[in-house]
């Protein structure tokens, strides 16, 4: 009677087994992945695809695409409306990333601390990133109001006597949506901060005490080097969350007063769902797309050559 092992020969019975064996293992980690990129396939490159072509053709949901080429492209030099929306995403973007970068390692720093209520604290910075981005620019625009707003009335408390219009002003309309923008996003790149201190050796900083390095030194010989990948991360999330700012405005100021705080998403919005020219949306959208990768790739072979 013979029987079969499991390193027996080709085309033994334990040989089809072991061959099912690793088919089925295969066909449940398919089974698992799959559903991910079939919705990625499906709502995401796929619709990235539509984009590209889209942009090189002159359409709207009432008619069939018309190929133009490079016309919508060629366009875009000549319209004063994208120029002053690419203006101002690259206004706000040079002030708020900074910014944000700033104020929210410092609250790292202040709440990385063993301290009564620290949970509370933290709780409470990072509360403005989960409201309503519609409440948010409600209350601020109460804030910001020129007659009646607190702010308006601390700066004549303190001896301002033309406060800003904020809001209601060209000028002023930009910085008051970077202030609230910073103090929205603040929160949540603080826990990717002290996320990245807990890293830090503890021994590093009481190694530089005992050789006597004051605080700064230490903040910037054994903090900053250490939360160099965490700084790179959050430099890159807020460089591309900047450049698509588009519902704080949306709901703050409409880009106003009159295109003042227009940016490119919003641009995009009233070419393609309110004028219906989702051609020449598209070809914004390719630009702002480019954008986005060409600071990304800076960004990436700046930080290689960093840590070469």
């Amino acid at each position: 009677m013979s029987t079969t092992t499991v390193g027996g020969p080709p085309g033994t019975g334990a040989d089809r087994t072991k061959r099912w064996y690793r088919a089925r293992r295969s066909l449940q980690g398919v089974s698992f992945v799959l559903p991910n990129f079939l919705g990625f396939g499906l709502l995401t490159l796929g619709p990235v695809v539509a984009l590209f072509y889209i942009s090189f053709t002159n359409w709207n949901v009432f008619g069939k695409a018309k190929w133009i080429g490079l016309d919508n492209f060629t366009r875009l030099f000549g319209d004063a409306g994208f120029h002053r929306a690419l203006l101002n995403t690259l206004y706000y973007s040079a002030f708020h990333i900074p910014l944000t970068l700033a104020v929210s390692l410092g609250l790292a720093l202040l709440l990385n601390r063993k301290l009564r209520g620290v949970a509370f604290f933290r709780t409470a910075a990072f509360f403005p990133y989960v409201t309503s981005i519609v409440a948010i620019a409600i209350a601020w625009n109460l804030l910001f109001s020129r007659d009646a707003g607190p702010i308006n009335q601390i700066l004549g408390l303190v001896g301002v006597d033309d406060p800003p219009g904020w809001t209601a002003s060209s000028d002023w309309a930009m910085p008051a949506v970077i202030i609230v923008g910073v103090w929205r996003e603040m929160g949540y790149y603080m826990l990717l901060f002290l996320a990245g201190l807990q890293t830090v050796p503890p021994e590093l900083h009481e190694a530089a005490r005992i050789d006597g390095a004051n605080a700064w030194a230490r903040f910037r010989n054994v903090t900053l080097p250490c939360l160099r990948p965490t700084t790179f991360f959050v430099t890159v999330m807020l460089t591309i969350g900047s450049f698509k700012v588009f519902d704080l405005i949306l709901v703050m100021t409409n880009g106003g007063p009159g295109q003042s705080t227009l940016v490119l998403s919003q641009y995009i919005y009233q070419k393609g769902l309110v004028e219906n020219r989702f051609g020449y949306a598209s070809a914004i959208s390719v630009v702002l797309f480019a954008l986005c990768m060409l600071v990304t790739v800076v960004q990436f072979a700046v930080n290689r050559r960093r840590n070469a």
